[in-house]
């Protein structure tokens, strides 16, 4: 099945649409041939898929194992499959950039998001590449970057003790490719630099990752099936719709992310998770 793919690709950048399979009926040489895909174009869209909550969890699981969402799962017997719904307004839609669940240890590898029901204008989502975001540094903002790490927490969902430090530049597992990975919903502070020195960096590396000329902007269609690398790339819904937009996710987990230069300040790394970190720099417990 996998060698009837056809392939478009949606921009210079990343993201490509995937015709000619059915996910349903999808195995493991499929799965094989979508990682390669995954791979050149970090995003891919199926459209025309509707699948069942259970085809939905059984493609998932060809992946790796899937997360549980015991407060937002769909029922008892499916804690790794959740559902949506979002109208119109304020808050409606998480519409920031960010990468799923930074805030833990072990953040999610792939997301795989089907669009049961899309408003007719607006609520389009954008991916950013995060290879390219790295790329485009000069070589000292590199040198720089590839030394420190960031504290990641769930602020924006209430819960700020679910937090985890990770390297503000990664190393892909698979491709061995460097990304930038700090995010302006997740990452709260640059461990190694003072609260005033760590904003000043976080806003330029977040407004830098997610220039245009980094993303692909993807119209969606009832039915389509989005699955993306969360390693090396960052997502944004617009929050411009008018009416009901209703997505069904799994996530598959497994990830630790590993840093693209020897942790310096790395003895100090659990100290500072559990310490005020809001309010001193690292460089006050190297004084202790």
């Amino acid at each position: 099945m996998a060698s009837t793919f056809e392939v478009k690709r949606l921009s210079g950048s990343l993201g490509a649409e995937i015709r000619g399979i059915e996910l349903a009926k999808a195995g493991p040489a499929d799965a094989d041939a979508i990682l390669e895909q995954i791979a050149a174009h970090l995003v891919l869209f199926f459209p025309g898929q509707h699948l069942t909550p259970d085809e939905h969890i059984a493609f998932g699981r060809l992946f790796g194992k899937l997360e549980g969402h015991p407060n937002l799962a769909m029922d008892k017997e499916r804690p790794e499959f959740f559902e949506l719904r979002a109208d119109s307004g304020a808050g409606a839609v998480a519409d920031e950039w960010h990468s799923d669940l930074t805030c833990q240890a072990e953040p999610s590898v792939y997301a795989i998001l089907q669009m049961r029901k899309c408003p007719p204008v607006g609520g389009d989502t954008l991916w950013a590449n995060m290879y390219k975001a790295y790329d485009a540094l000069s070589q000292p903002m590199k040198d720089l970057c590839e030394g420190l790490t960031a504290l990641h927490d769930a602020s924006p969902h209430y819960t700020p003790e679910r937090k985890a430090i990770h390297p503000v530049v990664r190393v892909h597992p698979l491709t061995g490719r460097k990304s930038l990975f700090v995010n302006e919903h997740f990452t709260r502070r640059i461990v190694e630099l003072s609260h005033e020195e760590s904003d000043v960096l976080l806003a330029y590396l977040t407004r830098h990752a997610t220039r245009d000329r980094f993303s692909v902007r993807y119209r969606w269609t009832e039915g389509t099936i989005a699955m993306w690398d969360n390693r090396c790339t960052q997502h944004h819904v617009l929050n411009d719709f008018e009416g009901e937009r209703v997505i069904q996710r799994v996530t598959v987990m497994g990830d630790r992310p590993e840093r693209a230069a020897p942790a310096r300040y790395a003895p100090y790394k659990d100290k500072f998770t559990a310490g005020s970190w809001r309010d001193q720099p690292l460089r006050h417990f190297l004084r202790e």
